[in-house]
């Protein structure tokens, strides 16, 4: 088996998706817990643990294969990831490991007067964490599951925790070809470490899938993102962040963008100028409706209106409240470019 699945089809129907043009039904990620399944996983033994424990990390695993029947096109995965940007610390950030998150201590003193930002294979925390994910990876056997590329992250958003948020707003207005170099300098490190990790959990066919978005495809596939954006204008949008993500995705065989919060939302037309960007994923943020409410039409229809793919997230009320909600999304959007993921079930 390639992974745990009903779905003999599945990397093809993932395919589909990317190109918007899914067969008959919508892409859907459907996960239910087995009758009686009782395999807990076990706990940690620190924060650090949490994250990047080879015996956590293998044991969670097992459970969720014990437990779970991987339905419609979800599929059995196993991940680490030294928070949401493990990139910053393989660059040299000092790694601040919390139950809910891992926070990253800046290292860059000063934005005009600093080494050239490096990435190094033999660097203690890559180095650490590669071993890990290249053991789980070892323990996959048939392929009962794939290992999911960390969450690197990459471009501004890397900058910040090298720098420090607030510095670095200051260093956009002082000093912006510093920023701008330094930019140049995270994007060029990107690859030699996605590549390294890609070589090294892709199947055999050349099959990858990216941490916590269950998106999966032939080739490099990756999550891209710019939280940072929700401090700064679209001028400064398309100066600092647009050209290096423009030539990051234009690398990759398959993208996704991250869009986190309200304040973000005023870069979508930017965004979608990426010409390579395939897909969309829309975060409301705590307390908001689910990503198919009416109320977020107006993103998608430009997502829409740019032919580019729509990842949406349902999870309000009952299963009954799902289906309807996915219905009415459905009959606005169509199917063919729609990926729609639904919470853990019976």
């Amino acid at each position: 088996m390639i992974f745990q699945n009903q779905n003999d089809n599945l990397v093809d129907r993932f395919e589909d998706w990317w190109r918007r043009d899914n067969k008959g039904l919508p892409l859907m990620w459907v996960v239910a817990r087995r009758d009686g399944a009782r395999t807990p996983s076990p706990p940690p033994k620190d924060d650090e643990d949490r994250y990047i424990g080879l015996d956590l990390k293998l044991g969670q695993t097992i459970a969720n294969l014990k437990n779970n029947l991987y339905l419609a096109d979800s599929y059995a995965q196993a991940s680490s990831s030294i928070g949401p940007g493990s990139l910053a610390v393989y660059l040299g950030s000092k790694p601040v490991f919390a139950p809910n998150t891992v926070w990253y201590e800046p290292c860059i003193q000063d934005i005009t007067n600093r080494q050239p930002i490096t990435f190094d294979p033999n660097g203690y925390w890559f180095k650490k964490h590669f071993d890990v994910l290249k053991e789980l990876k070892k323990a996959a056997g048939n392929n009962d599951y794939i290992v999911n590329s960390p969450d690197l992250v990459e471009n501004i958003d890397i900058l910040a925790a090298l720098r420090g948020t607030e510095e670095l707003l200051i260093d956009m207005i002082d000093e912006p070809e510093a920023v701008s170099e330094a930019l140049d300098e995270i994007y060029e490190t990107y690859f030699p470490c996605y590549d390294l990790l890609y070589d090294a959990l892709k199947t055999s066919e050349g099959i990858s899938s990216f941490y916590c978005f269950c998106v999966i495809g032939r080739g490099k596939v990756a999550k891209v993102q710019c939280d940072f954006s929700a401090m700064i204008s679209p001028e400064h949008y398309r100066k600092f962040v647009l050209p290096t993500m423009k030539k990051q995705v234009k690398r990759l065989n398959h993208s996704v963008y991250h869009l986190d919060g309200p304040d973000a939302i005023r870069h979508l037309p930017a965004i979608m100028e990426i010409e390579e960007l395939d897909a969309l994923q829309w975060t409301a943020g705590a307390g908001k409706p689910d990503g198919a409410a009416p109320c977020w039409y107006d993103i998608y229809d430009q997502v829409a209106a740019a032919g580019k793919c729509l990842w949406v997230q349902i999870y309000e009320g009952n299963v009954d409240n799902w289906i309807d909600r996915a219905d009415r999304f459905l009959d606005r959007y169509g199917t063919k470019a729609c990926y729609l993921l639904f919470p853990g079930m019976s």
